[in-house]
């Protein structure tokens, strides 16, 4: 699979979301076992997961475990692989999701996720949404620390505006390596962190890049246009949204959720599909027209 960079670091640039194989609606522990191994297997070294992907209140770090077994038992050399976690969000087991960005518990959330990933220090580690209880300043504080201490070796931070982004670099004195926002065909509103990163050189890792577990089925039905670009190519709509994704500037990394290997199989794929000018142009008149 083609490379990219999370600052020093080279994965390829398809990555695997963890999050559908934790929360509700989860396959078996089997499938999802799969999915991962199918996503090694498919040369995926970057695997997107938190310790609040579960759900049920008594399982914090559910997916985080869940990635650590299926690495232990895939056959392959795994010394290569990087599981990027979050920390700062948080799932009461009622449905909802809460913020803690509190310096003290996201170092004790990040030592806690080292434990469960079975890892002496965590390769990428990101705050995962601010906490309007607590200045940003001291969260991303956490993470300086974090990263003098030695838990983490690399630290992003996620949901964040242009002007967080700059605050959180500021704070970690240059050292901000990725920023993971929600971004795909039908979610654009952070394009503009998208191409701020791209100035910086700061990897961008778009959650839910086909649009979200319960909408990336009917991606083609929604977006006409990149129906018409995948028949051209002989691929799925799929496909064509995660190399347009790729399109859009060398620092995106996008990470599409999966629960059956077949799905991160395909997406996989999208990391060799050559998109011409003609295709582009389709593809951003849709999508980023004023």
């Amino acid at each position: 699979m083609k490379q990219r960079m999370i600052g020093d670091l080279k994965v390829g640039s398809i990555g695997l979301g963890g999050m559908p194989m934790s929360i509700e609606g989860r396959p078996d522990e089997d499938r999802s076992v799969a999915t991962i191994h199918a996503a090694l297997d498919a040369g995926v070294t970057l695997i997107d997961t938190a310790d609040a992907y579960h759900q049920h209140a008594d399982e914090v770090g559910h997916n985080e475990e869940l990635i650590a077994k299926a690495l232990k038992s895939w056959g392959g050399d795994t010394s290569g692989v990087v599981v990027a976690t979050k920390g700062g969000h948080l799932r009461p087991g009622d449905g909802s999701w809460t913020q803690n960005g509190d310096p003290a518990y996201l170092k004790q959330a990040a030592k806690d996720s080292a434990r469960r990933l079975g890892v002496e220090a965590i390769g990428l580690y990101q705050y995962h949404r601010p906490d309007p209880k607590v200045p940003y300043a001291e969260s991303v504080g956490a993470l300086v620390e974090l990263l003098d201490e030695g838990v983490i070796v690399r630290a992003g931070i996620s949901n964040a505006t242009v002007a967080q982004i700059d605050e959180a670099n500021a704070v970690l004195g240059g050292r901000l390596v990725s920023v993971q926002n929600q971004f795909s065909p039908a979610f654009l509103s952070s394009r503009e962190e998208l191409d701020h990163c791209a100035e910086l050189g700061i990897a961008f890792l778009p959650w839910s890049p086909l649009g979200g577990i319960s909408n990336a089925a009917e991606l083609g039905t929604k977006h006409a246009e990149f129906a018409q670009v995948a028949e051209r190519h002989g691929v799925s709509p799929q496909q064509v949204t995660l190399a347009w994704e790729l399109s859009l500037a060398d620092v995106v990394i996008p990470i599409p959720g999966a629960s059956r290997p077949t799905s991160i199989q395909d997406s996989a794929q999208a990391a060799e599909l050559e998109l011409g000018a003609e295709d582009l142009e389709k593809l951003n008149g849709a999508t980023l027209a004023p």
